[in-house]
């Protein structure tokens, strides 16, 4: 029901209260117009009107109270709201709990006709008599309908989302940067989302870079276009150029028998994201002419590659078109709220239950280094919810919040990827050299790297040199 309508609604109630408890002040040439007023007012509103006396026996009624509740108009007044509630009719009665305490009260009913009503009673006094009880109902059934319609349509929209060829579960639609660095890198990728430069992602394994990608791609103007993610690192060096550029007939042993176009060929007119770039083999190719948004990344330093001669040289200046660092979940811890709900509500649901984290378990997100990052939380949190908890509703409650050896009851700890495991190798053995290096010339030469690469790593993992020549 609109304001408009409420408000006409309680203007006529008011003019209806008004017509009933003062009959001694109408003179007949009034009575006769105010009369039909009221007549009018029945017939004409929107709500479901009863006007009863002061012991309950109906005097008025709308005449759209036959069609909620089930008897016509002439039935209903020839009873009380006793009678109605007894068999049913008024389940509950609210005139007859204004009987009883005499003040304004407000229920919901569920008619015999099967309807969900709003009802509110009024008390008319003249002086402490107790003389009419006014009473109005409104019909919320179709309302409720339409937002149980509501609910189903936005769930099967969000399911097609969420199912859909070019998306995938862990895309963010409307990507929330709560920390300046992300706010930063959010700004840059949307500067050159329409451009068909190509970006490179860097950051350590499990900060986010395919999310970020699958944004890119939805800001872009090649958004209707598919969305194709190739981990370099998963396909082996041998089929890698059957896998990227396809198959002709018989090509290979198992080959199919009519070809097969390769994953390059699948991006046309979309964006390719070329992920764990460094694992690139370092074949030739015949050249093609292809149409798609490129989009490499990486948790490797490409330029100590190029300095080891692992990676090319020409084909880092090719990809190194808008670089975009995504710093570390431990240089934004700002933003592991945000993660924790958003994950919290994946959890929920995917195993069809909705719980909270435990306040004990706050110190312990906000605290640790997450070297995993983002990938290393989602996979805690979900490790917490199977391990259940003693609290209903709650993983991780006092007592639990921050294990040592954080593992599911019962079962073999989770492994790390390998990723993560080079992850924490790299920054404890970069830890251990700052301890005892006095420069970072001799970090690299107890690390057997070159001296810009110890210090692009060292800023990587936000580690200063503590050495005794620091």
């Amino acid at each position: 029901m609109s304001d408009t309508e409420l408000n006409r609604s309680n203007r006529d109630a008011r003019e209806a209260i008004a017509m009933t408890a003062h009959p001694h002040r109408l003179t007949p040439a009034t009575e006769h117009i105010d009369s039909a007023l009221l007549t009018t007012l029945l017939a004409t509103t929107h709500d479901h009107l009863l006007i009863t006396d002061g012991e309950g026996r109906i005097l008025r009624a709308s005449p759209s109270c036959g069609a909620v509740y089930g008897l016509t108009v002439e039935a209903l007044c020839e009873t009380t709201v006793a009678e109605l509630e007894r068999r049913g009719v008024l389940a509950p009665s609210v005139t007859l709990r204004v009987l009883a305490t005499r003040c304004p009260q407000r229920v919901m009913q569920t008619t015999p006709t099967g309807r969900q009503v709003l009802a509110e009673a009024h008390p008319v006094f003249i002086g402490d008599e107790l003389v009419r009880i006014i009473s109005r109902s409104r019909d919320t059934t179709d309302l409720r309908h339409l937002q149980e319609e509501y609910v189903q349509l936005t769930r099967h929209l969000s399911a097609q989302l969420r199912h859909s060829g070019d998306t995938a579960d862990e895309a963010d639609p409307g990507f929330e940067a709560h920390s300046r660095a992300m706010q930063e890198v959010r700004g840059l990728l949307r500067r050159v989302a329409d451009t068909d430069a190509t970006v490179l992602l860097l950051g350590e394994s499990g900060v986010g870079k395919t999310l970020l990608a699958r944004q890119l791609h939805r800001w872009s103007s090649r958004r209707d276009g598919p969305f194709i993610d190739i981990n370099c690192g998963a396909i082996p060096e041998g089929l890698f150029e059957a896998e990227m550029f396809g198959s002709m007939p018989g090509a290979f042993s198992g080959a199919p028998p009519r070809g097969r176009p390769g994953l390059l060929e699948q991006a046309e007119g979309g964006t390719l994201l070329l992920d764990e770039i460094g694992e690139l083999p370092l074949g030739d190719t015949q050249p093609r002419r292809l149409d798609f948004r490129l989009i490499v990344a990486t948790h490797q330093d490409l330029a100590s590659r190029v300095e080891a001669g692992s990676f090319r040289l020409d084909l880092f200046y090719r990809l190194n078109v808008v670089p975009v660092s995504i710093p570390p979940l431990r240089e934004r811890r700002e933003e592991i709220p945000a993660l924790v709900e958003r994950h919290m509500s994946r959890l929920g649901e995917r195993y069809g239950e909705t719980r909270v984290v435990d306040e004990s378990l706050w110190g312990y997100l906000m605290g640790h280094d997450w070297p995993g990052n983002v990938r290393e939380l989602e996979n805690f949190l979900e490790r917490r919810w199977l391990a259940g908890s003693d609290t209903p509703g709650r993983i991780g409650e006092t007592g639990t919040a921050a294990p040592a050896d954080d593992t599911v009851s019962g079962a073999e700890p989770m492994p790390p990827t390998l990723a993560e495991a080079l992850a924490r190798t790299e920054r404890a053995c970069l830890e251990q050299a700052a301890r005892d290096a006095g420069s970072t010339y001799e970090v690299a030469r107890r690390l057997g790297i070159s001296q810009p690469g110890a210090v692009r790593k060292l800023r990587k993992h936000g580690i200063k040199l503590t050495g005794h020549h620091a």
